[in-house]
């Protein structure tokens, strides 16, 4: 019984892992939502929102040219680097985590959205390139 329960764990966990990976087709779908103030990809530029080349691992509020808001420079400046788990806090509800954002996107309430859409961001270097 002890051994059905141990493996029940184990593969409860590797499904949840499996969740939070995120599925990057489907987070292309989901960046729709985005793509009317965000690009990404080879030859993306700044638009109303900065380029999210790299965004997965970079440090927040540095893409060069884009005036970001008061508070995220604060928060770069205290080191903040957007991880997976900086993104789904942040995607979640950006004016919970930046009060001053100057986004203007309300957040995806969806958590499946948010891996998703995050797994589909991490595909991306700095050029723009599938990794």
């Amino acid at each position: 019984m002890k051994q059905i329960a141990i493996t029940a764990l184990m593969l409860l966990a590797a499904t949840v892992t499996a969740q939070a990976a995120g599925d990057p087709a489907a987070g292309e779908k989901v960046f729709n939502k985005c793509k009317i103030c965000h690009n990404i990809g080879e030859g993306a530029k700044t638009k109303i929102g900065p380029e999210l080349n790299g965004i997965v691992g970079r440090k927040a509020a540095s893409i060069d040219g884009f005036t970001y808001s008061t508070g995220l420079k604060d928060l770069a400046e205290k080191g903040l680097v957007w991880t997976e788990d900086k993104l789904t806090e942040y995607l979640k509800n950006p004016k919970a985590f930046n009060p001053t954002t100057k986004m203007s996107f309300s957040g995806l309430p969806n958590d499946t959205d948010i891996a998703d859409v995050i797994s589909y961001l991490g595909q991306f270097d700095a050029d723009g390139k599938k990794k």
